[in-house]
């Protein structure tokens, strides 16, 4: 492994910046942080059948993905860059005025580095899990990034090469040895060679404990929060983990956390739930899919409500012929089957009844906003359950528009697929059916819609702001923050030219009496280069103040608030 050298200066990037550590990732010498961005980086199963394997390993016929170089990466947006160096803390200079009350650390999760070696990864969730930090501390910003130091990311600095299987992405077998194909489906199926890349969001557990997650079970890893420095595997307590994966977007408060765990040999999900304090998840209850075809829907996340878990089965599902391919298709492992239905369920969380399972037009969603029960006949008792989501108008093709060279080469296009705020309409009376509507007019937040937060005191109740990365059209990625009133259906937008804005996450001011009280925070990078933290008020949604960082930062994906006491 190339050393690691630590520099401290002096430096400025339209900002004077203060107390200033970097590190390199594979230099043997100091570098100035203007000179980063010319820096290279180097750094058998009961379901399956033979005939199944075989075929799967035969056909290749689908469309392969591009690939994408180094020299690409340099020309494009530093939103889609790797980070130059491994870690890096300082103070940042403010612009305008942090309220005295916000005190405590906002963190960030999003892949961050995507080459390694020689290797240049294909899609925008194949890079390894990247930290930022933003500390709050009477009106002054201390920062830092650092890359979480997972299995996947320490094998690939060592040897040079891609070790665990990736979103996209899939080892190269050994030239050497004619039999490592199948070894390598032996991995897979065994869970050895599926990466433990957290890389998808970060929660702090009701205990204060604080875990980075992807889809994979293994990627759950502790970190201190206060150094970036990672901590450990989060070591399940239960028999639960031969399951491999997860929903990458549990449920969290300060007494519990509510998660959902597919089951890919007999269709369907465990809901499963753990105490605060404690490692052991415990089943509530468990969903049979309802759909014709093998594999269960894709559940990156669901919501909840006071009495229920809401189970989304959607026809873009687990596929075993797209799993075991060497290429990815366009759908990378999933495959959409719009013919088999799309359904949501509705568990009980006293019970783990199922007291609820509607069919819904198709839908495709990463990510819930909320969830809450109503009671239409003012009877005292729920009658249907209102379930929001960021909805692409089911359309998959979402998934193959975050590939790298997608987002490098068309910067400018309008080639963005619409988005919406989707409304579920669950009736609790025994229906066979429910809705799915539009909440808000798509053109209101430029036909985009994700990466959501809420005010988290209203997490499972009754509701009416969501905050999110809309557009301003033309683009290929979402390049505003919007704020959108369910209830009077107006929207919100902030917007500079040229940037990329991750998540606007919510944070409410202690003691706040309206729902919009508080301030919203998001990490931006910028068409030239650069990067900054954005903090909007949260009712008028106006600037109310900015830190830019000495050098720019990669898009990431989902942060949480670690309050200071």
């Amino acid at each position: 492994m190339a050393s690691l050298i630590t520099t401290k200066a002096m430096m400025s990037y339209h900002h004077v910046l203060s107390s200033t550590r970097i590190t390199t990732l594979c230099s043997d010498k100091a570098i100035d942080i203007n000179q980063q961005s010319k820096t290279k980086l180097q750094i058998s199963h009961p379901l399956f059948s033979r005939r199944a394997i075989s075929a799967a390993l035969i056909n290749s016929a689908s469309p392969v993905p591009e690939k994408e170089t180094v020299e690409e990466e340099r020309r494009c947006h530093v939103a889609w860059t790797s980070v130059q160096q491994e870690k890096w803390e300082g103070e940042l200079t403010v612009q305008g005025k942090i309220p005295t009350w916000l005190n405590g650390t906002y963190l960030r999760n999003g892949p961050g580095l995507w080459n390694i070696g020689d290797h240049d990864f294909r899609h925008l969730f194949d890079g390894y899990s990247t930290l930022v930090k933003l500390e709050f501390n009477d009106g002054r910003i201390f920062s830092g990034h650092r890359l979480l130091e997972s299995d996947a990311y320490k094998a690939a600095k060592k040897h040079k090469k891609l070790c665990y299987r990736e979103f996209s992405e899939t080892p190269k077998p050994s030239r050497s040895n004619p039999f490592s194909g199948i070894g390598e489906i032996v991995k897979l199926f065994s869970g050895e060679s599926l990466t433990d890349n957290a890389n998808t969001g970060v929660i702090r557990l009701g205990d204060g404990r604080v875990l980075c997650l992807t889809e994979t079970q293994k990627g759950s890893i502790l970190i201190d929060h206060d150094t970036l420095e990672t901590i450990g595997k989060f070591e399940y307590d239960d028999v639960l983990c031969d399951h491999m994966i997860h929903s990458a977007h549990p449920i969290v408060t300060e007494t519990e956390m509510w998660t959902l765990i597919p089951d890919l040999v007999k269709p369907g999900y465990r809901v499963v739930r753990m105490e605060a304090g404690s490692n052991k998840r415990k089943v509530v209850g468990r969903v049979k899919c309802r759909s014709g075809s093998w594999g269960p829907g894709w559940v990156h996340s669901f919501a909840v409500t006071e009495n229920y878990v809401l189970i989304p089965e959607m026809p873009l599902r687990y596929s075993v012929r797209n799993l075991l391919r060497a290429e990815p298709t366009p759908l990378y492992k999933f495959e959409w089957c719009p013919n088999d239905g799309a359904f949501v369920h509705v568990m009980s969380k006293l019970t783990g009844e199922i007291v609820a399972s509607v069919e819904v037009p198709a839908y495709v969603t990463f990510h819930f906003i909320n969830a809450y029960e109503e009671d239409e006949n003012g009877e005292g008792k729920a009658t249907v359950i209102i379930a929001d989501c960021c909805e692409h108008n089911a359309d998959t093709r979402i998934l193959d528009m975050l590939r790298l060279h997608t987002l490098r080469s068309s910067h400018g296009d309008d080639v963005l697929p619409d988005a919406r705020i989707g409304r579920f309409r669950i009736p609790l009376d025994g229906s066979k059916y429910g809705k799915l509507e539009t909440a808000v007019e798509a053109e209101k937040h430029g036909r985009a819609m994700d990466m959501c937060s809420i005010n988290p005191l209203y997490l499972g109740l009754k509701y009416r702001y969501v905050y999110a990365c809309g557009a301003k059209r033309p683009c290929n990625f979402p390049n505003a923050l919007s704020k959108v009133d369910i209830m009077e259906k107006n929207v919100k937008i902030w917007h500079e030219h040229g940037i990329i804005p991750s998540e606007p996450f919510f944070v409410p001011r202690p003691g706040a009496s309206q729902e919009d009280d508080g301030v919203v925070i998001s990490i931006v990078s910028e068409e030239n280069g650069g990067s900054y933290a954005i903090l909007l008020d949260g009712s008028s949604f106006e600037e109310i103040a900015r830190a830019q960082f000495p050098y720019g930062l990669p898009y990431g994906l989902h942060g949480c608030w670690i309050p200071k006491h």
